[in-house]
Protein backbone atom coordinates (compact mmCIF):
# COMPACT_ATOMS: atom_id res chain seq x y z
CA UNK A 1 0.00 0.00 0.00
CA UNK A 2 0.90 3.34 -0.82
CA UNK A 3 0.82 6.35 1.49
CA UNK A 4 1.69 10.12 0.64
CA UNK A 5 2.72 11.93 3.38
CA UNK A 6 1.76 15.68 2.28
CA UNK A 7 2.79 17.65 5.13
CA UNK A 8 5.78 15.24 6.11
CA UNK A 9 6.11 12.35 8.92
CA UNK A 10 8.88 11.77 11.35
CA UNK A 11 11.70 9.46 10.46
CA UNK A 12 10.84 6.99 12.86
CA UNK A 13 7.27 6.75 11.66
CA UNK A 14 8.41 6.34 8.20
CA UNK A 15 11.13 3.34 9.07
CA UNK A 16 8.38 1.63 11.16
CA UNK A 17 5.31 1.69 7.71
CA UNK A 18 8.24 1.15 5.60
CA UNK A 19 9.19 -2.19 7.88
CA UNK A 20 5.66 -2.78 7.43
CA UNK A 21 5.67 -3.10 3.73
CA UNK A 22 4.12 0.13 3.09
CA UNK A 23 5.28 2.94 0.37
CA UNK A 24 5.90 6.41 2.06
CA UNK A 25 6.03 9.03 -0.58
CA UNK A 26 6.72 12.42 1.79
CA UNK A 27 6.81 14.74 -1.48
CA UNK A 28 4.67 17.73 -1.23
CA UNK A 29 1.75 18.28 -3.62
CA UNK A 30 0.16 21.61 -3.64
CA UNK A 31 -3.79 21.79 -2.13
CA UNK A 32 -4.89 22.45 -5.24
CA UNK A 33 -3.44 19.38 -7.32
CA UNK A 34 -4.22 16.73 -4.14
CA UNK A 35 -6.48 15.18 -5.65
CA UNK A 36 -4.79 14.56 -9.17
CA UNK A 37 -1.99 13.72 -7.30
CA UNK A 38 -4.03 10.60 -5.09
CA UNK A 39 -5.14 9.61 -8.11
CA UNK A 40 -2.08 9.60 -10.53
CA UNK A 41 -0.20 7.40 -7.63
CA UNK A 42 -2.72 5.29 -6.44
CA UNK A 43 -2.58 6.58 -2.98
CA UNK A 44 -4.52 4.43 -0.24
CA UNK A 45 -3.67 6.91 2.12
CA UNK A 46 -2.73 10.76 2.75
CA UNK A 47 -1.15 11.92 6.09
CA UNK A 48 -1.71 15.76 7.19
CA UNK A 49 -0.57 18.11 9.25
CA UNK A 50 -2.51 21.60 9.62
CA UNK A 51 -1.05 23.17 5.80
CA UNK A 52 -2.92 20.47 3.95
CA UNK A 53 -7.04 20.13 3.62
CA UNK A 54 -8.74 17.36 2.86
CA UNK A 55 -12.41 18.40 1.55
CA UNK A 56 -15.46 16.20 0.66
CA UNK A 57 -14.62 17.24 -2.95
CA UNK A 58 -11.05 15.41 -2.69
CA UNK A 59 -13.12 12.54 -0.83
CA UNK A 60 -15.34 11.94 -3.74
CA UNK A 61 -12.54 12.61 -6.48
CA UNK A 62 -10.45 9.81 -5.21
CA UNK A 63 -12.20 6.88 -4.81
CA UNK A 64 -9.18 4.38 -3.96
CA UNK A 65 -8.71 6.29 -0.42
CA UNK A 66 -9.18 4.20 2.15
CA UNK A 67 -7.61 6.00 5.47
CA UNK A 68 -6.50 9.82 6.31
CA UNK A 69 -4.63 10.84 9.01
CA UNK A 70 -3.80 13.90 11.13
CA UNK A 71 -0.52 14.46 12.30
CA UNK A 72 -1.96 15.98 15.78
CA UNK A 73 -5.16 17.06 17.66
CA UNK A 74 -7.57 18.91 15.62
CA UNK A 75 -9.17 17.44 12.87
CA UNK A 76 -11.22 20.76 11.27
CA UNK A 77 -9.24 20.56 8.02
CA UNK A 78 -10.68 17.35 7.15
CA UNK A 79 -14.29 16.30 6.34
CA UNK A 80 -13.79 13.64 9.09
CA UNK A 81 -18.05 12.69 9.16
CA UNK A 82 -18.33 13.08 5.57
CA UNK A 83 -14.99 10.50 5.07
CA UNK A 84 -15.82 7.99 7.46
CA UNK A 85 -19.83 8.29 5.66
CA UNK A 86 -17.82 7.06 2.68
CA UNK A 87 -16.18 4.12 4.52
CA UNK A 88 -12.84 5.75 4.95
CA UNK A 89 -10.59 5.43 8.13
CA UNK A 90 -10.01 8.43 9.70
CA UNK A 91 -7.38 9.09 12.67
CA UNK A 92 -5.63 11.55 14.43
CA UNK A 93 -2.84 11.74 17.41
CA UNK A 94 -4.43 12.81 20.30
CA UNK A 95 -1.69 12.34 22.57
CA UNK A 96 1.91 12.62 21.36
CA UNK A 97 2.05 16.33 20.83
CA UNK A 98 0.46 17.33 24.29
CA UNK A 99 3.73 18.10 26.51
CA UNK A 100 5.12 20.16 23.81
CA UNK A 101 1.94 22.16 23.48
CA UNK A 102 1.44 22.57 27.21
CA UNK A 103 5.46 23.57 27.20
CA UNK A 104 4.77 26.34 24.44
CA UNK A 105 2.25 27.99 26.95
CA UNK A 106 3.62 27.14 30.20
CA UNK A 107 6.97 29.31 28.75
CA UNK A 108 4.27 31.78 27.22
CA UNK A 109 3.13 32.68 30.92
CA UNK A 110 6.57 33.60 32.30
CA UNK A 111 7.47 36.02 28.79
CA UNK A 112 3.77 37.54 30.00
CA UNK A 113 4.49 37.98 33.67
CA UNK A 114 8.35 39.26 33.17
CA UNK A 115 7.31 41.39 30.00
CA UNK A 116 10.28 38.90 28.45
CA UNK A 117 8.68 39.58 25.05
CA UNK A 118 9.09 43.14 25.08
CA UNK A 119 12.62 43.54 26.51
CA UNK A 120 13.69 41.00 23.88
CA UNK A 121 12.49 43.29 21.31
CA UNK A 122 13.70 46.18 22.82
CA UNK A 123 17.26 45.57 23.99
CA UNK A 124 18.87 45.37 20.85
CA UNK A 125 18.11 48.70 19.84
CA UNK A 126 17.51 50.58 22.95
CA UNK A 127 19.62 48.74 25.88
CA UNK A 128 23.02 50.33 25.39
CA UNK A 129 21.35 54.25 25.61
CA UNK A 130 18.26 53.29 27.47
CA UNK A 131 19.59 50.63 29.61
CA UNK A 132 18.07 52.46 32.93
CA UNK A 133 14.28 53.65 31.19
CA UNK A 134 13.80 49.64 30.22
CA UNK A 135 14.64 48.47 33.50
CA UNK A 136 12.53 51.25 35.39
CA UNK A 137 9.40 50.07 32.53
CA UNK A 138 10.25 46.24 33.33
CA UNK A 139 10.27 46.51 36.83
CA UNK A 140 6.83 45.59 37.36
CA UNK A 141 6.47 41.98 36.46
CA UNK A 142 4.67 39.94 38.53
CA UNK A 143 5.50 36.07 39.97
CA UNK A 144 3.35 32.82 38.83
CA UNK A 145 3.62 31.41 42.11
CA UNK A 146 0.13 31.71 43.65
CA UNK A 147 -1.88 32.94 41.03
CA UNK A 148 -4.72 31.34 39.06
CA UNK A 149 -4.38 29.75 35.72
CA UNK A 150 -7.75 29.17 33.86
CA UNK A 151 -7.84 26.33 31.43
CA UNK A 152 -10.56 26.11 28.95
CA UNK A 153 -10.56 22.61 27.45
CA UNK A 154 -9.14 20.30 29.63
CA UNK A 155 -7.78 17.18 27.19
CA UNK A 156 -4.80 16.06 27.50
CA UNK A 157 -2.79 19.59 26.67
CA UNK A 158 -5.05 20.90 29.13
CA UNK A 159 -4.03 18.49 31.65
CA UNK A 160 -0.51 19.05 31.01
CA UNK A 161 -0.28 22.45 31.50
CA UNK A 162 -2.53 22.24 34.73
CA UNK A 163 0.32 20.09 35.67
CA UNK A 164 3.23 22.14 34.88
CA UNK A 165 1.39 25.21 36.71
CA UNK A 166 0.70 23.09 39.84
CA UNK A 167 4.43 22.82 39.70
CA UNK A 168 5.39 26.16 39.87
CA UNK A 169 2.89 26.75 42.92
CA UNK A 170 -0.35 28.53 40.69
CA UNK A 171 -3.52 27.53 41.59
CA UNK A 172 -5.50 26.17 38.22
CA UNK A 173 -8.81 26.54 37.50
CA UNK A 174 -10.72 24.71 34.17
CA UNK A 175 -14.34 24.17 32.42
CA UNK A 176 -15.15 21.98 30.03
CA UNK A 177 -17.69 20.40 28.12
CA UNK A 178 -19.19 17.41 28.55
CA UNK A 179 -18.02 15.67 32.02
CA UNK A 180 -18.67 17.95 35.63
CA UNK A 181 -16.70 15.35 37.11
CA UNK A 182 -13.14 16.42 39.05
CA UNK A 183 -10.11 15.27 37.65
CA UNK A 184 -7.53 14.14 39.46
CA UNK A 185 -3.76 15.05 38.19
CA UNK A 186 -0.82 12.88 38.57
CA UNK A 187 2.64 15.11 38.76
CA UNK A 188 5.98 13.38 38.84
CA UNK A 189 8.13 15.33 40.90
CA UNK A 190 11.78 14.00 41.57
CA UNK A 191 10.70 9.82 41.52
CA UNK A 192 7.77 10.72 43.01
CA UNK A 193 3.95 11.16 42.47
CA UNK A 194 1.66 13.32 43.74
CA UNK A 195 -1.89 13.59 43.19
CA UNK A 196 -4.25 16.68 43.14
CA UNK A 197 -7.85 16.86 42.28
CA UNK A 198 -9.17 19.76 41.12
CA UNK A 199 -13.00 20.65 40.08
CA UNK A 200 -14.33 22.06 38.02
CA UNK A 201 -15.83 25.46 37.30
CA UNK A 202 -18.33 27.46 35.78
CA UNK A 203 -16.78 29.70 32.31
CA UNK A 204 -18.21 32.86 34.31
CA UNK A 205 -16.45 31.70 37.53
CA UNK A 206 -12.74 31.25 35.59
CA UNK A 207 -13.19 34.54 33.69
CA UNK A 208 -13.75 36.45 36.82
CA UNK A 209 -10.89 34.55 38.92
CA UNK A 210 -8.04 33.76 36.44
CA UNK A 211 -4.81 35.59 36.35
CA UNK A 212 -4.13 33.97 33.26
CA UNK A 213 -6.17 31.73 30.65
CA UNK A 214 -5.26 29.29 28.42
CA UNK A 215 -6.89 27.98 25.67
CA UNK A 216 -7.63 24.51 24.51
CA UNK A 217 -10.72 23.78 22.43
CA UNK A 218 -11.12 22.61 19.22
CA UNK A 219 -13.05 24.57 16.55
CA UNK A 220 -16.23 25.73 17.31
CA UNK A 221 -19.33 23.92 14.77
CA UNK A 222 -20.59 27.49 14.57
CA UNK A 223 -17.89 29.35 13.47
CA UNK A 224 -17.87 31.42 16.63
CA UNK A 225 -15.14 32.69 19.09
CA UNK A 226 -15.02 30.90 22.41
CA UNK A 227 -13.52 34.54 23.74
CA UNK A 228 -14.92 37.40 22.42
CA UNK A 229 -16.01 41.35 23.78
CA UNK A 230 -18.58 39.64 26.39
CA UNK A 231 -16.38 37.23 27.59
CA UNK A 232 -13.51 39.68 28.10
CA UNK A 233 -16.26 42.09 29.84
CA UNK A 234 -16.37 39.71 32.48
CA UNK A 235 -12.43 38.93 33.04
CA UNK A 236 -10.28 40.61 35.56
CA UNK A 237 -8.60 43.82 34.62
CA UNK A 238 -4.95 42.78 33.79
CA UNK A 239 -5.26 39.48 32.50
CA UNK A 240 -3.13 37.69 29.92
CA UNK A 241 -4.34 34.86 27.51
CA UNK A 242 -2.80 32.23 25.55
CA UNK A 243 -4.31 30.76 22.44
CA UNK A 244 -2.25 27.44 21.38
CA UNK A 245 -5.39 25.93 19.94
CA UNK A 246 -7.52 27.25 16.49
CA UNK A 247 -7.19 30.67 14.96
CA UNK A 248 -10.42 32.52 15.79
CA UNK A 249 -10.83 31.05 19.61
CA UNK A 250 -10.40 34.37 20.52
CA UNK A 251 -11.57 37.42 18.52
CA UNK A 252 -8.98 39.17 17.20
CA UNK A 253 -10.80 42.57 17.07
CA UNK A 254 -12.25 42.08 20.58
CA UNK A 255 -8.77 41.49 21.91
CA UNK A 256 -7.26 44.22 20.29
CA UNK A 257 -9.74 46.57 21.64
CA UNK A 258 -8.98 44.84 25.55
CA UNK A 259 -5.02 45.00 24.71
CA UNK A 260 -5.33 48.66 23.62
CA UNK A 261 -7.38 49.54 26.91
CA UNK A 262 -5.68 47.90 29.45
CA UNK A 263 -8.01 45.13 29.79
CA UNK A 264 -6.03 42.17 28.92
CA UNK A 265 -2.03 43.17 29.60
CA UNK A 266 -0.67 40.70 27.12
CA UNK A 267 -1.66 37.76 24.73
CA UNK A 268 -0.04 35.22 23.69
CA UNK A 269 -1.09 33.44 20.25
CA UNK A 270 0.18 30.89 18.29
CA UNK A 271 -2.81 30.43 15.68
CA UNK A 272 -4.04 33.20 13.97
CA UNK A 273 -7.26 33.68 11.08
CA UNK A 274 -6.48 32.93 8.04
CA UNK A 275 -3.26 31.15 8.64
CA UNK A 276 -1.02 31.17 6.57
CA UNK A 277 -1.16 34.72 6.18
CA UNK A 278 -2.55 36.67 9.96
CA UNK A 279 -3.42 40.26 9.93
CA UNK A 280 -0.32 42.12 10.46
CA UNK A 281 -1.67 44.29 13.23
CA UNK A 282 -1.67 41.24 14.83
CA UNK A 283 1.55 40.41 14.35
CA UNK A 284 3.05 43.91 15.57
CA UNK A 285 0.94 45.18 18.35
CA UNK A 286 3.46 45.97 21.37
CA UNK A 287 1.72 43.72 23.47
CA UNK A 288 0.82 40.19 21.15
CA UNK A 289 3.31 37.66 21.94
CA UNK A 290 3.15 35.32 18.75
CA UNK A 291 4.73 32.81 17.13
CA UNK A 292 4.19 30.74 13.70
CA UNK A 293 1.81 27.36 14.99
CA UNK A 294 4.61 25.44 16.54
CA UNK A 295 2.37 24.19 19.64
CA UNK A 296 3.11 20.54 18.72
CA UNK A 297 6.56 21.30 16.47
CA UNK A 298 9.87 19.58 18.85
CA UNK A 299 11.70 16.84 17.99
CA UNK A 300 10.04 14.72 20.45
CA UNK A 301 6.29 15.61 19.51
CA UNK A 302 6.76 14.96 15.98
CA UNK A 303 8.91 11.57 16.58
CA UNK A 304 5.58 10.77 18.72
CA UNK A 305 2.84 11.75 16.10
CA UNK A 306 5.10 9.57 13.12
CA UNK A 307 5.10 6.63 15.01
CA UNK A 308 1.67 6.83 16.78
CA UNK A 309 0.19 7.64 13.16
CA UNK A 310 2.43 4.20 11.85
CA UNK A 311 0.93 2.14 14.66
CA UNK A 312 -2.76 2.94 14.16
CA UNK A 313 -2.35 2.56 10.02
CA UNK A 314 -0.58 -0.59 10.35
CA UNK A 315 -3.57 -1.96 12.57
CA UNK A 316 -5.85 -0.61 10.35
CA UNK A 317 -4.29 -1.59 6.98
CA UNK A 318 -1.86 -3.77 7.29
CA UNK A 319 -1.97 -7.51 5.89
Amino acid sequence: MKILANDGISASGKAKLEAHGFTVDTDKVEQDQLAEGINSKGYDAVLVRSATKVRQAHIDACPGLKLIGRGGVGMDNIDVAYAREKGLHVINTPSASAQSVAELAIGSLFSMSRYLYDADRNMPAKGAGDFKALKKSYSKGTELRGKTLGVIGFGGIGQELAKYALGCGMNVMFTTKGSNDSKTLTLSVAGQDVKVEIAPSSADDLFANADFISLHVPKQADGKAVIGADELAKMKDGVCLVNTSRGGSIDEDALIQALDSGKVKAATLDVFVNEPQPREDILQHPRIVSTPHIGGSTVEAQDRIGTELADQIIALLGK
